[in-house]
């Protein structure tokens, strides 16, 4: 289960406590605290083991992990500056906040997929795979396919998936929810099919409700799903805050690639230790994390630029973004990657 959600108004009213600037008790200066929109999944690794291992605390930092239905729903708070930090994919509410000189930045990676991987597919409902409905991707046409919300990432990935199998993204009905509620409606038939991620795919699969007939690498290589976005109040008032949390978060990647095995987390003691972490903060048993696909993160915390090049491409094509002037260079932001690595060093794997 994800984290309880918590409304709007009360995550913003939240964040304005939180982003208040800490004073000093005696010698000792109080850690910075920064407000941190998360989604509640595995892309959410990277927050969950910088807190986990005091990485934050090691920092001076005291990041407060505030749970939202997804990227969308942060934009707003972003855009006004009472979230500092959000973590989820591109949508088209981000670039039309740009559109409105609202600047929201993009800062690093946070999910996506590669080669070999399994943490985002197109998932089918099992029945209509035993009753040969659904065949291959032309067979698309028609299926009510669940996507989190409109003007989301995941439309462009469907797309991908429609033109593969030769039809219009338009001949695929759209049905749209969160990602825990599909779970409930693949097993109700109340959707047919999903671009469905961790650690939900594993849980549909082991209900026998859906099947993985494909990792999205087969229509839409090294997409870029997840993002780290900075508010512009943050950026511009607490730069050197922002410095210490992205070199924090890209201590705590390294030790979730070091802990990679095949896509999933290896069966050792890095891997395990992993698995504790993602199931706590995720609230999951431990086994629904172990067998998972986890999602590929670059541990030196750069996004696919030309995957979300061509989610932008798709947002205009829908119309879900009008200024035909926004481009996703503007929205970029990696001098804090860059200090990062000057401190840090490229990643280097440890090895098991």
């Amino acid at each position: 289960m994800m984290a309880p959600r918590v409304s709007l108004a009360a995550r913003a009213a939240l964040a304005i406590a939180l982003t208040l600037a800490p004073g000093w008790s005696g010698l000792a200066r109080a850690a910075d605290k920064v407000s941190v929109g998360i989604v509640g999944n595995s892309s959410d690794a990277g927050f969950l083991i910088a807190e986990a291992r005091g990485y934050f605390r090691d920092e001076g930092l005291d990041a407060q992990l505030i749970p939202f239905d997804g990227a969308q729903k942060m934009m707003s708070p972003l855009g006004t500056g009472d979230l500092e930090v959000g973590g989820g994919a591109a949508s088209a509410s981000l670039y039309n906040a740009a559109a409105r000189n609202i600047a929201i930045r993009i800062v690093a990676d946070r999910s996506g997929t590669a080669p070999g991987s399994m943490f985002q597919t197109l998932m089918i409902r099992k029945a209509l795979i035993d009753s040969g409905r659904y065949k291959g991707y032309a067979d698309l046409k028609g299926l009510r396919i669940a996507l989190l919300a409109p003007g989301g990432s995941p439309g462009s990935t469907l797309n991908e998936a429609a033109k593969k199998g030769g039809i219009a993204y338009e001949d695929i009905e759209r049905i749209y929810m969160p990602f825990p509620p599909q779970v409930a409606a693949f097993k109700n038939g109340a959707i047919d099919g999903s671009i469905m991620i961790e650690p939900f795919a594993s849980a549909i699969v082991a209900a026998g409700d859906g099947v993985r007939v494909v990792s999205t690498e087969d229509f839409y290589p090294n997409d870029q799903i997840g993002m780290v976005f900075f508010s512009e109040r943050f950026i511009k008032q607490r730069k050197p805050v922002g410095e210490r949390f992205i070199k924090t978060y890209l201590r705590a990647l390294r030790d979730y690639n070091d802990a990679l095995d095949g896509g999933r987390l290896a069966a050792n003691a890095k891997g395990e230790a992993i698995v504790a972490i993602m199931a706590k903060g995720l609230d999951l048993p431990e086994a629904r994390i172990r067998g998972a696909y986890m999602p590929a993160i670059n541990p030196d915390g750069r996004p696919n630029i030309d995957s979300l090049r061509k989610d932008l491409a798709f947002f205009k094509a829908q119309g879900d973004v009008t200024d035909v002037a926004v481009a996703v260079d503007t929205l970029l932001d990696m001098s804090f990657v860059d200090k990062a690595l000057s401190d840090l060093g490229p990643y280097r794997p440890t090895g098991r």
